[in-house]
């Protein structure tokens, strides 16, 4: 049997129903309806996204779009143990807290790794062609495991805290999805081949190093404009990686590919966009400035921005 990434669509899609399930419930929520429902709808799109026609998913999209628009995608007020209580069990486990989280990257490396010779019968363990991605949801359930272990606890209280952390984030949850959806819409919309033409005609792509500098620079940009890497990723590298970096200088893809994207990165930690890394976080912690985050962030974003062209120009 393969483990697939269908395997954890389909699990994704049963945790957010008994998400929405659980706020439909909640007689103390504001909207627990409109807030219930949304988590269902889009428990349905992991569930039976690519069974139902492309026309139902599109009008679920929009429908989740509407509810979160007109502000029904809020949160209750969180049931959570005494703050002794939260203290007694802090002290109790201390550092062996990180543990369950350091268990995700271990195991999706070690996943990714060993794929290749996971093969029984002629079948292959894990689905080879997205082995990182199907090793990174074996380890956050191994890592759920570990952590109801650890704690003491049970998958019901997981279960609760999911609800918790999705009521904290709200629709910024769904971003990444439909941000990263954003990057194939551009690309078929043939926004790459606009942007080239456009940098070719003012700016002098001769010089390897401006080049290079160009596109990390031009990942970073649209990565702030619309809020995702993986969105940047296919304008510009179809604009400029492919056909100045690869065709004209004959780069090798793979570390334009890695360092691409590292530089896309450089932009997410510059943008309000990436609402669920930079706004959220600053609400959560009751921060006096939503943009915190942001400015404290902006050194580190432009030195390795500037890494990232070092680097790339070395070694594509």
């Amino acid at each position: 049997m393969i483990v697939s990434l269908n395997a954890f669509f389909w699990l994704l899609g049963i945790l957010l129903f008994v998400i929405g399930g659980i706020i439909v419930s909640d007689r103390a929520h504001p909207k627990r309806f409109l807030a219930g429902g949304f988590w269902i709808v889009y428990g349905v799109i992991f569930l039976a996204g690519d069974r139902l026609p492309t026309d139902v998913v599109g009008v679920l999209v929009i429908a989740m779009a509407v509810v979160a628009g007109i502000g029904g995608v809020v949160g209750a007020k969180p049931n959570m143990p005494s703050e002794d209580a939260r203290r007694t069990s802090a002290k109790r486990l201390g550092n062996t807290l990180f543990l369950p989280a350091l268990t995700i990257p271990l195991v999706t490396v070690v996943g990714t790794l060993l794929a290749p010779r996971l093969v029984f019968g002629g079948v292959a363990l894990i689905d080879p062609k997205n082995a990182t991605l199907a090793s990174f949801g074996i380890g956050c359930v191994v890592a759920l495991i570990f952590a109801c272990v650890l704690t003491r606890d049970s998958a019901q209280q997981s279960v609760k805290e999911a609800r918790r952390l999705v009521d904290a984030l709200s629709w910024a949850v769904v971003l990444p999805q439909l941000l990263g959806m954003l990057g194939l819409v551009f690309a078929d919309a043939g926004v790459g081949k606009a942007v080239a033409h456009l940098i070719t005609a003012y700016i002098d792509l001769d010089y390897r190093l401006l080049a290079v500098a160009v596109y990390c620079a031009g990942m970073a940009i649209f990565t702030i404009i619309m809020g995702n890497g993986f969105a940047a990723f296919p304008v510009m590298t179809g604009g400029v990686a492919v056909p100045v970096l690869i065709g004209v200088f004959h780069g090798n893809p793979a570390p334009i590919a890695a360092i691409g994207m590292f530089s896309g990165y450089c932009g997410t930690l510059l943008t309000p966009m990436a609402a669920n890394y930079n706004i959220v976080p600053a609400a959560l912690l009751e921060l006096p400035n939503k943009y915190g985050v942001i400015r404290a962030q902006v050194p580190t974003a432009i030195a390795l921005l500037i890494v990232n062209i070092v680097l790339l120009n070395a070694f594509m």
